[in-house]
Order: C-alpha cells, then sequence, then structure tokens
C-alpha cells in the first residue's frame, strides 16, 4: 500500500447495480479508503467529469461497461475526446463488458485512452493487476 492508495478515485460506469456492488466490494478489499462513484449511465459520468476542474478532481481509473441504454460505452468515449476531459492524461480507462465479440474487444484497443479490454465477470485477481496491487 502506498499513500497514494488513500485517494485513489474510481468511477464504475455500468447500467447493473450487481456489477457496481462487486466492482465496490473488490475495489474496498484492494485499496484503502478508495472514492468510488457509481453511474448507471455514461451521460451522468460525462457530467460529473466536466464538473470536475483539475486533474486532482479527476478519478484516477474509469470502470466502462459497452452496452447501457441512453449512452453507451463507444458514446462515451467519444464524448471524453471530443471535450477533452482529461488533458492530463491522468485517468486510466478499462472496459469491463460481457461482449464475447472479438470485434469489441478490438474495437476498445482501437482508442489509446483505453488500457485493457477485461471481460465479466470482474475478478479481484483481475483488479489487483489494474491497481498494481499485491
Amino acid at each position: 500500500m502506498t499513500i497514494n492508495d488513500l485517494f485513489t478515485k474510481v468511477f464504475c460506469i455500468d447500467d447493473d447495480n450487481i456489477n457496481h456492488y462487486i466492482s465496490e466490494k473488490y475495489i474496498n478489499s484492494l485499496l484503502v479508503n478508495p472514492q468510488i462513484t457509481t453511474f448507471i449511465n455514461c451521460k451522468d459520468a460525462i457530467n460529473e467529469l466536466l464538473n470536475r476542474s483539475s486533474a486532482d478532481e479527476l478519478p484516477d481509473y474509469i470502470l466502462l461497461d459497452i452496452n447501457m441504454p441512453v449512452m453507451n460505452g463507444w458514446d462515451f468515449l467519444d464524448e471524453f475526446n471530443r471535450l477533452k476531459i482529461d488533458p492530463w492524461g491522468k485517468i486510466e480507462i478499462y472496459i469491463v463488458s460481457s461482449s464475447i465479440f472479438a470485434h469489441d474487444k478490438d474495437k476498445s484497443l482501437q482508442y489509446p485512452i483505453v488500457k485493457e479490454f477485461i471481460s465479466k465477470p470482474l475478478s479481484q485477481d483481475k483488479l489487483k493487476q489494474v491497481f498494481k496491487v499485491n
């Protein structure tokens, strides 16, 4: 654990509350007092990101589902880029999806801001890799 673990901010964007519960449980077991913010749609997440005006206010990680109503994960990534939400390059975005289609994984990796495509169900071991903890 490092001092940065105390201030780790994570956005979980997924329209399934069970996935939020699982993500929160694993994140809380791996990090000390993380700030976890959950969103059931991408529009709310974009609006929240726009309300944060400095790199310190932005999340460190975004766990993003692809298939959601209102605005899907691809739309989120396009808006994120278009609006230049993170000019500092601070945020690490991980796609967390139940999609079994290779083209979804390939498409996600075409976005330079996406660090990795993670298949659901999310595991604690996978999050250890994401957060770089033992």
